[in-house]
């Protein structure tokens, strides 16, 4: 048996696309959920053995839309404590995409439509990894980067790849 939780769409305190109003929402919307699976992934780490993040579809009125679950192995969360203590960390979610290293994957300025700067939850990653690298030296900036770019390198190892290539190039 498994329990979801159903985190949201997004980080609390950011704007995200609306159902029914945004134009282009569905792929807006699947891509804010998407960087919202790779951000808490960066602040959190991967999902132990009996977890997964899971894309949940919610029908509503105006259609369908999209938020992140969080699905948990009842009997893992009682064997294993680093299942009960992910769950219980990923539970209420980012507050802003910053606290990932991300920059918001769509930007929603006043009077203007949405705009996505990268296609990609490939292309969103490699900028989170390229924000959050080491410097020459090999220390990070912020004591926090660190996790967030060893996270996200492991999980997203083909974001690593290009972010290391545009590295290399410059």
């Amino acid at each position: 048996m498994s329990d979801i939780i159903d985190l949201g769409g997004a980080p609390a305190n950011e704007d995200c696309a609306q159902l029914g109003h945004t134009p282009d929402f569905e792929r807006l919307n699947r891509l804010e959920v998407a960087t919202y699976r790779a951000g808490l992934i960066a602040r959190f780490g991967p999902p132990p053995d009996g977890c997964a993040l899971i894309t949940l579809t919610n029908a509503h009125d105006f259609g369908v839309y999209y938020t992140l679950g969080l699905k948990v192995d009842a009997g893992a969360a009682r064997r294993d404590p680093a299942v009960a203590a992910f769950a219980e960390n990923v539970q209420d979610g980012l507050a802003t995409w910053i606290e990932a290293g991300f920059a918001p994957p769509v930007r929603y300025d006043d009077g203007e439509a949405p705009k996505a700067d990268r296609a990609s939850i490939d292309e969103i990653v490699m900028g989170a990894l390229l924000a959050t690298r080491p410097g020459p030296d090999g220390r990070f900036a912020i004591p926090d980067f660190e996790i967030l770019h060893r996270n996200l390198a492991a999980a997203y190892p083909r974001s690593a790849e290009a972010a290391q290539r545009v590295l290399e190039e410059i």
